[in-house]
């Protein structure tokens, strides 16, 4: 189990959890996909951004593999978990930084970039294996594999409702040989009450967007996830038979702003169990230029943002802080009406 010590608890910010009647709980949209309907994915992606998805044809013991071999890895020393999978990188272990540009959050967490073929790829699966890792090398590629499948069914059942001629249109980023997607296994040890404060919570990882195509999440049951909803935070009660799925930063730019990149982050309360989450970041190939489709632009609509690559955008979420509004700099300015 990772160990944060009290100088590092102190270094995360302590948010208010109450709203005007204690903690407010998101009304989430919920898809079936035993029986998918294109035009409630559609809606979803509109009115809020972020919808779970039932009956998706993952095994729970799938899932369950995984998570185990998560929370034995996290119970490594910090030492064995930086010599398993490398540290000091854009990719591998990590725990308290985000990024490089001051975010802190109470986790530890395992991120890789994603191959292909929907697995793993180098180096830190290499790590892994070298290092005796592997069954969680095992529990990792079966999962990506599968995860990686709902994530493209999911956009075939979105091109769909948005009437585009080919089912594939927005799957197919995904699917190319260059796509850039990533894993990320969070770790957020048991939590204390913050420093003696009811009412408050820590922050495991800031208010932030995706800024990828599409992200799925898997949690186990404790709560943390939380989403902006008309300017407000609102809690999203914790499913672990359940896919959450978030509209990135990208979708957005894609369908000029009628779908919402949802704005999220995860706040702690007091526990005394682990929460282990699992977000597969479905991102395109780095020389896309990312637009707006034309062929849901209406006549005389304009584009809200100028044409630039994913590699572009990605260099430039990257230097950010998480909360800042990475889209802005690719708006384009009208000026007053």
């Amino acid at each position: 189990m990772v160990v944060l010590h009290k100088p590092a608890l102190e270094r995360v910010s302590l948010i208010s959890s109450h709203g005007k009647n204690g903690q407010p709980t998101a009304r989430v949209p919920v898809v079936d996909l035993s029986k998918p309907d294109a035009s409630s994915l559609v809606k979803a992606c509109e009115e809020v951004g972020f919808f779970k998805v039932t009956n998706h044809g993952i095994s729970a013991s799938v899932t369950n593999r995984l998570e185990e071999e998560a929370m034995a890895f996290f119970s490594k020393s910090l030492r064995e978990k930086e010599l398993l999978s490398g540290q000091a990188l854009s990719v591998g272990y990590g725990n308290k930084k985000i990024g490089p540009n001051g975010d802190e959050g109470w986790l530890e967490y395992l991120l890789m970039q994603i191959n292909c073929h929907g697995g793993a790829a180098e180096p830190v699966l290499s790590l892994l294996k070298e290092n005796g890792a592997s069954s969680l090398c095992v529990a990792l590629e079966e999962y990506l594999t599968v995860v990686k499948r709902l994530a493209c069914r999911v956009l075939e059942l979105l091109a769909e409702g948005l009437g585009l001629s080919q089912r594939n249109a927005l799957s197919r980023l995904l699917a190319d040989e260059d796509s850039d997607s990533m894993f990320r296994l969070n770790h957020y040890p048991p939590c204390p009450q913050p420093c003696g404060q009811p009412g408050f919570g820590l922050t495991g990882f800031g208010e932030h967007t995706d800024p990828q195509i599409i992200s799925l999440l898997r949690s186990n049951n404790i709560n943390g996830l939380q989403i902006l909803r008309d300017g407000c935070w609102v809690s999203v009660p914790a499913d672990q038979s359940s896919f959450f799925v978030n509209v990135g930063d990208s979708l957005q730019v894609m369908t000029n702003g009628r779908f919402r990149s949802v704005r999220h982050r995860v706040l702690l309360g007091n526990t005394i169990e682990s929460r282990v989450s699992m977000i597969y970041f479905g991102g395109p190939p780095p020389k896309l230029k990312l637009a707006p489709l034309p062929v849901l632009m209406a006549e005389g609509e304009s584009s809200l943002y100028r044409e630039f690559t994913w590699a572009e955008y990605k260099k430039a979420a990257y230097a950010t802080r998480l909360a800042d509004n990475r889209l802005g700099f690719f708006e384009i300015w009208r000026g007053p009406s």
